[in-house]
Formats: C-alpha cells, sequence, structure tokens
C-alpha cells in the first residue's frame, strides 16, 4: 500500500518545494510556476472529478501522510521493544 501513498506525496513534496525556490531564488513569478502549484494542490482532478476533485486529493493526501506516520511509529515502536526485550529490559542505548 506505501507505493500507493507514496506517489502523490513525492508529487506534493516536489511541486511544492519547486514553487517555493522557483519563485524564491529563480526569479520567477507567480503566473510562470503556477503549473506546479495546479500539480501540488491537485487541481488538475478537477477535469475528471469535478470541484470535488481538489479536495479529495487534498483529503487522501493528509490520510496518506497520517497512515505513513501512524504505520512508520508502530513499526519504530516495536523495533524499540524488540531491542528493550534483548538487552534484558536494561532500557534502549
Amino acid at each position: 500500500m506505501a507505493p500507493l501513498v507514496l506517489a502523490p506525496l513525492l508529487v506534493s513534496a516536489v511541486t511544492g518545494v519547486g514553487y517555493r525556490l522557483l519563485r524564491d531564488w529563480g526569479g520567477l513569478g507567480r503566473d510562470q510556476v503556477h503549473p506546479l502549484m495546479v500539480l501540488h494542490e491537485g487541481e488538475w482532478l478537477q477535469r475528471w472529478l469535478g470541484p470535488v476533485g481538489e479536495t479529495l486529493y487534498v483529503l487522501l493526501n493528509g490520510l496518506g501522510v497520517l497512515w505513513m506516520l501512524v504505520t512508520g511509529g508502530a513499526m519504530a515502536w516495536e523495533r524499540l521493544q524488540r531491542q528493550w526485550r534483548r538487552r534484558g529490559g536494561r532500557g534502549v542505548t
């Protein structure tokens, strides 16, 4: 499931950072980098899903971030517990 969640998150991260860098350091105007915002915000989905497309994209991206944080945190917690048990309960150092 992670690859399905990762793709939109990568698109959002790359386009968001690219937009800001091109505006601030690249000296480009808002209109010149607007296509990046169209990708970043999911505005392109309005063509197929109507006005709800952009909202759905942002909602699913947010849920994807939360899902990755929860599952990643659970895996990290499990690993810490295994290390703790292996050391006989003496703590993780």
